[in-house]
């Protein structure tokens, strides 16, 4: 892939498109079901092209709670559907990803043994919360042995296991000492979701170029019977038509809608909130397992810990998807008061909160529905606006990040059923970009190590397989030919890295390096020095003028701070000049 040129000129990605402005399918929406869908119609050899308003994953698909999981509280609601479905695509992609998905061991703390079983029957038949009564053993257990029952696969992940108090304090010395047992089970966990989300994009690029795909590319209306978009950098407009077009915009399915012509009430998202705290003793208070539990307001939270950080969420609150969805101070009091009642012994202040994020889920509208019980299911809705010549939009209303796969089967379905293709391909088991061939055994990676990083060395082997998976091959021969050298203000990318991720991942704006082709950001590493040093770097590698690196650093430290309540500090030269 070439290089992408300073916002004054037009972008290879964005130019491919204005030149051949017409596909088969136009996907809106560049979150994890829309890029599933890229890549699930590209494999089929449909022309399609994919934009995305902002960067990839950078809506609802970067604010998850990074977990690959079957719903064990989807039971409740009655939607087995979906559990079994959830845990078919789990088990499939701790296969198929196994560079990202990995097993995530969890444990209920449990403070009764037979609460809630009167009250459990209502909220099953109505989906009403009603009195807030907390489950006890007896319909954790129940759930977990229906759970078992979905999840096996054959032994992809183990049964739960309960144990008792004092077990219990064996296991987690640090728990509440009300605690009567605990059950632990086993989910899985994507703890780089960004970069899974960019390995499920490459896949689809690197079919041909009948498929096509541009970021910062945005979905403004209809004209000349197609999709008006606007390039977001160059504010340049062009039209795109399409036989089909799916609108995958998440929880602004609605706008999107709004800006084809044809409106609609479909969505109805609730805000979720997470903090990622820098604090050793929760960290080993946890014991390498997620805590996942219900508040006695009925909300489901987690503790879990997470490439030496703690990640606390989340909040289930309305939302308006119009106004951006930011984690609140009240937020972060409510966080603080799950961690003390789990860890009463643990000391946890603001100081240590090194990342905040939040979105809002693509959920369904749910009027009087209370937002915990709110299907988490899908559904496809065609329709037919009057302004795209006759063309369908097939709208997504709902989807998560675990099923994604699944969802975008089924969209592409119904678009090769409107096409009159046939599927070709299956993903059904189909490895996804790093993910193939990946080492998943100890001695299996000390050979794969052996055998590609004798050019960059064993330690700087293992960080490249962990970020890229088998990719990280491609990555080391970039390196190997082109140089490479340490930045100055930060060990987690080289400055060869960096010209590899800017020439090959699409990368337009600083943030896109610091919070979604690396986890710099989210783990607490990005500084004001960072932002200058991996701007003037990115600067030299695409080509930008002096104020648009200006910009760059003024626009990434306003999304660190306000979006993501990042504490900075000074650059290093302003440090410098202020100790003179």
């Amino acid at each position: 892939m070439t290089r992408q040129k300073d916002s004054g000129q037009a972008r290879e990605v964005v130019a491919a498109i204005r030149n051949a402005p017409h596909a088969q399918v136009v996907v809106i929406g560049g979150g994890i079901n829309g890029i599933g869908t890229f890549r699930d119609l590209a494999l089929q050899g449909v022309e399609v092209v994919l934009v995305e308003r902002g960067d990839f994953a950078s809506g609802a698909s970067s604010a998850s709670s990074h977990m690959i999981h079957g719903g064990i509280r989807y039971l409740e609601n009655g939607e087995f559907r979906l559990v079994r479905e959830s845990v078919h695509e789990r088990n499939g992609l701790l296969k198929i990803a196994p560079h990202y998905v990995k097993p995530l061991r969890t444990t209920i703390p449990i403070f009764s043994t037979f609460s809630g079983i009167m009250a459990a029957p209502l909220r099953f038949l109505t989906h009403r919360q009603g009195k807030i009564v907390e489950r006890g053993a007896f319909l954790i257990k129940l759930g977990l042995t229906m759970y078992d029952a979905f999840s096996r696969d054959g032994g992809t992940v183990p049964r739960h296991v309960f144990r008792g108090a004092a077990a219990s304090k064996r296991e987690l010395p640090r728990l509440n000492p009300d605690t009567k047992y605990t059950a632990t089970y086993f989910d899985a966990s994507v703890h780089e979701p960004e970069r899974l989300a960019l390995d499920v994009l490459m896949d689809g690029l690197a079919s041909g170029p009948h498929a096509r795909a541009a970021n910062y590319l945005e979905a403004v209306g209809v004209a000349d019977g197609g999709v008006r978009v606007r390039d977001t950098l160059s504010g340049d407009e062009f039209t795109i038509t399409a036989d089909v077009v799916v609108n995958a915009s998440g929880p602004w399915t609605d706008l999107t809608n709004e800006a084809l012509g044809g409106e609609t009430r479909y969505m109805g998202g609730t805000k979720g909130s997470h903090i990622v705290l820098d604090n050793p003793e929760l960290l080993e208070a946890c014991a390498g397992r997620e805590l996942f539990f219900e508040n006695s307001d009925g909300r489901i939270v987690l503790i879990y810990p997470l490439r030496g950080r703690v990640m606390v969420g989340t909040t289930d609150l309305e939302a308006d998807i119009r106004q951006p969805a930011r984690c609140t101070e009240e937020e972060v009091d409510y966080f603080f008061d799950l961690v003390s009642h789990v860890f009463p012994d643990v000391a946890i202040d603001r100081s240590q909160i090194v990342f905040r994020f939040s979105g809002v889920r693509p959920l369904p509208r749910h009027d009087d529905t209370q937002p915990g019980f709110v299907s988490r299911d899908y559904r496809i809705v065609p329709t037919t606006p009057a302004g795209l010549n006759g063309a369908t939009v097939l709208s997504l209303v709902g989807g998560k990040w675990t099923t994604f796969r699944a969802v975008a089967e089924h969209l592409a379905g119904d678009v090769l059923a409107l096409l009159g293709r046939e599927r070709r391909v299956s993903t059904n088991g189909l490895a996804i970009g790093g993910g193939r061939g990946y080492p998943t055994t100890d001695s299996a990676r000390r050979d794969w190590i052996a055998a590609n990083g004798a050019g960059v060395g064993r330690g700087r082997a293992e960080q490249l397989l962990a970020r890229y998976g088998t990719r990280a091959k491609q990555v080391i021969a970039f390196l190997e030919e082109h140089g490479d050298r340490a930045l100055t203000h930060t060990d987690e990318l080289t400055s060869g890295e960096l010209v590899f991720i800017a020439e090959n991942e699409l990368v337009v704006h600083v943030a896109d390096v610091l919070l979604r082709r690396t986890s710099m950001a989210f783990d607490g590493r990005v500084d004001a020095a960072v932002i200058d040093e991996i701007a003037r770097e990115l600067g030299s590698i695409l080509g930008w003028s002096d104020a648009r690196v200006r910009d760059e650093v003024a626009a990434a430290r306003a999304v660190m701070t306000e979006e993501h309540g990042v504490r900075l500090g000074l650059p290093a030269e302003a440090s410098a000049t202020a100790s003179e």
